[in-house]
């Protein structure tokens, strides 16, 4: 397998640290306010001006570097027009992880599903902070006498082959799936399998789309 420089393709490193010093409290409560201030479209010279902050203790601020007085945090929301308790959102908000364990997953039916094919949804994170629905479903198909129609829908789906083989079809290209092969492409195009070539087949479906604002 040829090896790729990491940031030759993404600038996020997934197993690296996301920022340092993450979860200090001091970090939530300056990227908050810096969201605010960008949202409402303020330059950190117009905030120094609306609040009498100097733009260095603003930077700190932002930055994570300083610990702002309750004081310091009252005249940032007046200005910022939002509540105190707003810069402590990051910092206090429960993220959530979903272990499901092997045969626990939720058989789903529905649009898409057939008889002797099984489709299980691994997990679902509903609202978060990324602004991004993940669905990870586990697919077993079985029945060799069944017909496909390809499937259309919105966001980006992975495919990761674990057990038998499929011929794929995503718009007019077809692609042939054994074990350990990947599949990643744009579902607002048409696609779904074609043919089942060895089965039983088994194979990770991911589907990412974003969260409806």
């Amino acid at each position: 397998m040829p090896k790729v420089e990491i940031n030759s393709v993404s600038k996020q490193n997934p197993h690296s640290l996301s920022e340092y010093r993450e979860n200090v409290l001091e970090v939530a409560i300056g990227r908050q306010i810096r969201i605010y201030r960008k949202q409402r479209e303020i330059t950190v010279s117009d905030l120094s001006k609306m609040t009498g902050l100097s733009t260095g203790m603003l930077s700190k601020i932002e930055n994570g570097n300083t610990s702002p007085s309750l004081s310091t945090l009252q005249t940032l929301s007046n200005a910022l027009s939002i509540p105190m308790t707003a810069f402590f959102k990051q910092f206090e908000q429960e993220r959530e992880c979903i272990h499901t364990k092997a045969n626990e997953g939720v058989e789903v039916e529905g649009e898409g599903t057939r008889a002797g094919h099984q489709y299980n949804l691994l997990g679902h994170l509903g609202s978060n902070d990324s602004g991004v629905i993940v669905e990870p479903y586990l697919i077993e198909l079985t029945s060799e006498t069944d017909t496909f129609k390809t499937f259309q829908h919105g966001g980006l789906e992975t495919i990761y082959m674990l057990a038998g083989e499929i011929t794929y079809r995503h718009g007019e290209g077809v692609y042939k799936l054994k074990p350990g092969d990947t599949l990643f492409f744009d579902a607002n195009t048409p696609h779904g399998p074609e043919t089942l070539d060895k089965l039983p087949a088994r194979f990770l479906s991911i589907i990412s789309y974003p969260l409806d604002k």
